[in-house]
């Protein structure tokens, strides 16, 4: 049997990348999976990709009308929620000299207001033994120059795993954290780098990898797997750091 038989499984952000990685083995491990997305051309490709191994839907991770909307699909379908992984996030780099206004206000739209507001719909129908996992980031705790607002959105989103773990305690839902560091998945193309520059960014962060490479999005997968698992039954309000060593050596 797998981790997750027969549970109910949630992935946001999951038509590509890490979200993709985890609906996958979520799906090989037992999981009924719903992905979400927002990209119209990344959601028909999943569709393809996932076809009789998890559903997509289209929902904007930083929606509260959307967010309610899929709340209130589960709720009345009866299925009630095992796990939500909250990975939907967005990646706005710059100075913050250089950095609009738009480029805050998107990023914690989708990166911070967005979990909020699905710990707020979904906790009522999260069964007993449940689990929510979100995506955070090693940037929570760095000063990492051109990083103030995902930096920023990353630690607040830190938080609210804390207090969320605190107040679904008595609900028997856990609440964690995994903390990528430099992944190899699509975002880092959407840095809005030109090419050589993005080339040179990524050089100077694996120069600081004491591994000396990026890690892959089934690696965070299966450290979110295991948070979602009863394996992780003793954890709540933790957060798991897969970064190569970058902050820990």
């Amino acid at each position: 049997m797998g981790k997750l038989q027969n549970k109910v499984v949630l992935v946001t952000g999951g038509t590509t990348g890490i979200g993709l990685a985890a609906a996958r083995l979520f799906a090989a491990e037992g999981a009924k999976v719903t992905v979400t997305g927002s990209n119209p051309q990344t959601i028909e490709a999943a569709r393809k990709e996932l076809s009789g191994i998890a559903e997509v839907v289209a929902s904007d991770a930083g929606s509260s009308a959307d967010i309610a909307a899929l709340a209130a699909r589960f709720a009345a379908e009866g299925k009630g929620v095992d796990v939500l992984f909250l990975n939907a996030g967005v990646a706005k780099f710059g100075p913050i000299t250089s950095l609009d206004e738009a480029a805050f206000d998107d990023s914690f739209r989708i990166n911070v207001r967005g979990p909020w507001l699905y710990i707020k719909h979904f906790a009522p129908i999260l069964r007993r033994g449940g689990a929510i996992v979100v995506n955070s980031s090693i940037n929570n705790q760095l000063g990492m120059p051109g990083s103030s607002v995902y930096a920023a959105s990353k630690a607040a989103v830190r938080s609210i795993v804390r207090v969320a773990a605190a107040e679904l305690a008595e609900a028997g839902i856990r609440v964690n954290a995994v903390s990528p560091g430099p992944i190899e998945t699509p975002l880092h193309t959407k840095l809005g780098f030109p090419e050589e520059a993005r080339k040179g960014f990524a050089q100077g962060l694996i120069a600081q990898i004491p591994m000396r490479r990026f890690g892959t999005a089934d690696e965070v997968a299966k450290a979110a797997l295991f948070l979602a698992s009863d394996d992780a039954s003793f954890m709540t309000g933790e957060e798991i750091v897969l970064d190569g060593g970058m902050t820990r050596v």
